[in-house]
């Protein structure tokens, strides 16, 4: 019995296509979903996968061709490795030949994936592998490390066995819900190692053996249609970064990069950094090249997207501490001993700037395109910096929330992002955030905002300083503080206001009780 492997629906007002790639030749044992070939439209890619398990027989339409919806690609005969409609021949082939499905089943074949990645992330980059091919692992036993632009995620082994091959080696770029490694072992646990076929130098290598050729930076078929394309436009491939299987260069990919080409000489007048300055021989003998990490990566990005968005601007005012140190000091100890958390100073500025928000509310607000969204809640971003890199946690509904619950949330942010454990919802929403470099000793600074808010506050070192009270000058612990803000929706007057009732909350935190 044989199966039509037909064009899937396109999309809306799309009637055609052209078969981009096949994954399989004929006589090739398939299973049911597995891909068959690619096929091309004006504007996506369709993969089009086996209706059943069996053994691909004709393909009607080749690489190149164009085909419309509903057309004849290819056949296949039902069971595995079945070279005809003769059931006792394929029964007969079953015993020698099992099916993909029942192959995995025996040799406890199992495929290592991308976990989920977070909201709005689609791909990390492999940072370590704990294990090597040839390692055995149990379950659940961490395999590897992946790195996105704010969270590490690792992966665990989803079962016991043996680690045959690893389709993405540190470094690699990884898509979410793609897999990176295959693990081979018995139905019962037995660790059995999978020998697996080399990758083969021809369109005869099976799908596994062409996705560890890409891996590795072997050729990959680019796109009929996109090969004319990169042709008429006079482009080579490696200047085209492909979005299709495997990096493959689709008809849009060169569309864009043809795009690109015609506004980069205004760009390439003015290089994107300096460029670097002479090195002697010795020099670069002693120097080390690392790779900035995709956290970095990002960090650099969003700081200097800031910068070229935002009119930023920065005014500053100072504190004295006293106050806000003689009650803390009065109750610590009780309050250690009742919330089971240390009482900070980062709760007494967290409940200052909710109260100062609501007071300046264009501090707490965003511009989105014409519009000025403001926020009728605090979102708190507390920065925090890490082994890796700078994050921001978020706490939300801070100005709904105590002093001893602010403490714990700072705590277990803290914990949990010097751990690489946040996760990429807990950074996103913020509305207002608070920087505090005095732990590293910094006296003064202008903190760069966290787009698309409009304000930060840096803090800073406590520091004894002389001080005129009353007419006498005495010994103050004092506080720069600094408010960098938009100055597209942020006023001189706002900004100034903003820091005055925050100074005024911390020289006298009665004011915070009374709501003053």
């Amino acid at each position: 019995m044989s199966t039509e492997v037909r064009v899937p629906t396109l999309g809306e007002s799309v009637t055609e296509a052209t078969v981009a790639t096949w994954f399989k030749k004929p006589g090739d044992p398939v299973a049911a979903d597995e891909m068959l070939c690619e096929l091309e439209t004006d504007k996506v890619t369709v993969e089009v996968p086996s209706p059943a398990a069996g053994t691909l027989g004709e393909i009607v339409a080749g690489e190149g061709e164009t085909v419309g919806v509903d057309a004849l690609l290819a056949t296949i005969s039902e069971g595995a490795g079945a070279k005809s409609d003769d059931a006792d021949d394929s029964a007969e082939q079953d015993k020698t030949q099992p099916a993909a499905s029942e192959s995995n089943g025996d040799k406890g074949n199992v495929d290592v994936m991308v976990p989920t990645l977070g909201e709005s992330v689609s791909e990390a980059t492999v940072s370590t592998w704990f294990k090597k091919v040839g390692d055995s692992v149990s379950q659940d036993e961490m395999l590897c490390e992946l790195e996105t632009d704010k969270v590490s995620v690792e992966v665990p082994s989803p079962a016991a066995g043996t680690i045959c091959d690893i389709l993405a080696q540190e470094g690699d770029t990884v898509q979410a819900g793609g897999k990176i490694a295959v693990l081979s072992g018995s139905a019962d646990g037995t660790i059995t190692p999978d020998k697996r076929p080399e990758p083969a130098d021809d369109d005869s290598a099976p799908e596994g053996g062409k996705e560890t050729q890409s891996a590795q930076g072997g050729d990959i078929e680019h796109a009929p249609s996109a090969k004319k394309a990169m042709a008429e436009k006079g482009l080579s491939a490696d200047q085209v970064q492909g979005s299709g299987r495997d990096g493959r260069i689709m008809k849009e990919d060169v569309a864009k990069a043809a795009s690109a080409a015609t506004s980069a000489p205004a760009a390439s007048a003015q290089p994107a950094q300096a460029p670097r300055a002479p090195v002697s021989a010795d020099d670069a003998a002693r120097e080390e090249r690392v790779k900035m990490t995709r956290l970095r990566q990002t960090i650099a990005k969003r700081l200097k997207d800031s910068q070229n968005t935002a009119a930023m601007l920065t005014t500053y005012n100072e504190v004295d501490m006293t106050e806000v140190m003689a009650l803390r000091n009065e109750y610590k100890d009780e309050f250690l001993k009742k919330h089971g958390v240390k009482l900070g100073f980062m709760s007494f500025f967290t409940k200052a700037c909710c109260h100062a928000l609501k007071e300046v509310p264009e501090v707490n607000a965003e511009i989105d395109g014409t519009d000025i969204v403001y926020k009728n809640f605090v979102h708190m971003g507390i920065a925090a910096g890490t082994p890796t890199g700078l994050v921001v946690p978020v706490i939300r509904d801070t100005d709904a929330m105590s002093f001893a619950a602010i403490e714990k949330a700072i705590a277990e942010k803290g914990a949990r992002a010097r751990d690489g454990k946040l996760s990429m919802a807990e950074m996103q929403g913020g509305t207002f955030t608070i920087s505090n470099g005095g732990v590293y000793g910094s006296l003064m600074s202008s903190p760069i905002l966290n787009p698309p808010q409009s304000g930060i506050l840096g803090m800073h070192k406590i520091q004894q300083r002389p001080m005129v009270v009353n007419g006498e000058i005495k010994a103050r612990p004092m506080m720069y503080l600094a408010l960098s803000y938009d100055h597209r929706i942020v006023d001189g007057k706002g900004a100034v206001t903003f820091l005055v009732r925050v100074k005024e909350a911390l020289e006298d935190p009665r004011r915070l009780l009374m709501d003053l």
